[in-house]
């Protein structure tokens, strides 16, 4: 896997574990603060797509996960 798969995973686990615990409607609701933190990736991700600057990805490409052809720079 790439760092841009990994990034895309982990965004998208969290985005969906903070949703759960977060929506009311949801059987494993604990509080809606949750939600604060799905706003949090969202804005990460946001700001990602217009610097370039991910810190997961960061830390991903020091442990030694591989770039795609796409993110080497």
């Amino acid at each position: 896997m790439s760092v841009d798969n990994f990034i895309h995973v982990f965004a998208g686990t969290f985005i969906l574990i903070s949703l759960a615990l977060g929506v009311q409607a949801s059987p494993i609701f604990h509080s809606a603060n949750w939600l604060w933190f799905t706003a949090f990736v969202g804005a990460n991700l946001l700001q990602f797509g217009f610097t370039g600057f991910c810190p997961l990805g960061m830390i991903l490409k020091k442990v030694g996960v591989k770039e795609s052809c796409a993110t080497a720079r």
